[in-house]
């Protein structure tokens, strides 16, 4: 089975191409495709593929208008650093969505569903018109996000603006520290669970362990092995957080939005 992948970043690319090949070494990723430009000429010339990954924003332009050019029959699956809320509205048949960093579970179910679709010979129809205009005004398909949380102190309840926090950190509970250095115990078993409340535009998962506030970045240092270090602003100064490499693009385009 051949796959075909259309995204901007080279590293996320590769990442991807090895995920694919872990998950499924039957898929033979036979083209990488850095730009818009480029996609349309190689659909030009060259049979579609079984399966094609692909991201939504490139470089060059939104990659839905290489569908108004070509009737692609092949299963889709984006790849997408777009809010989860925002996207879910446009999971139509045949098409599936990967939040970046890609999760390699979800690839997977995501791979699953393409090679249904692929057995019984189905072609892929899909009207991206809801999904442009969502894609022009985001906000209209997105959650209203949570402006505050509730912590408990000597069996009180206080409640905590979330622009007051600066980020949110998994210890041995997970807790959030405010800009005045404040620190509260939250009553949330998960990160991911309290990642999906907050507005994205705001709030960024850095790894397993914080969720960072953009307000709250004092410097961003990159390291060895295209990884960041980010050190937040005083008096929460003493967080050094470790990003990876993967990460590292998808959150330079972030903070620079």
């Amino acid at each position: 089975m051949k796959a075909v992948i259309i995204e901007d970043e080279d590293i996320i690319a590769r990442v991807l191409q090895g995920k694919i090949k872990n998950v499924d070494p039957s898929i033979d990723v036979v083209e990488i495709i850095p730009s818009l430009k480029v996609a349309k000429k190689w659909f030009l010339n060259n049979a579609e593929p079984d399966i094609l990954f692909m991201d939504i924003q490139l470089s060059d332009g939104v990659s839905f208008e290489l569908l108004e050019h070509f009737k692609l029959n092949c299963p889709i699956i984006f790849t997408t650093a777009y809010d989860e809320y925002a996207i879910r509205a446009f999971k139509v048949n045949g098409v599936d969505y990967l939040l970046k960093p890609v999760d390699e579970e979800e690839l997977s179910r995501a791979i699953d569903k393409c090679k249904a679709i692929i057995e019984r010979k189905n072609p892929v129809v899909t009207d991206f018109t809801e999904l442009m205009k969502a894609l022009a005004n985001p906000h209209q398909a997105m959650q209203k996000y949570k402006e505050r949380f509730i912590v408990n102190i000597r069996n009180q309840w206080m409640p905590i603006a979330t622009t007051d926090i600066a980020c949110f950190a998994k210890e041995t509970l997970n807790y959030i520290y405010l800009f005045n250095g404040e620190r509260y115990m939250l009553d949330f078993s998960t990160l991911d669970d309290v990642e999906e409340l907050l507005d994205p535009n705001h709030f960024y998962r850095a790894n397993r362990q914080y969720i960072i506030n953009i307000d709250a970045i004092q410097t961003v240092k990159p390291m060895e092995n295209s990884k960041l270090t980010i050190r937040l602003k005083e008096p929460n100064h003493k967080f050094e957080i470790d990003m990876s490499r993967e990460k590292a693009p998808m959150f330079k385009k972030w903070v620079d939005q």
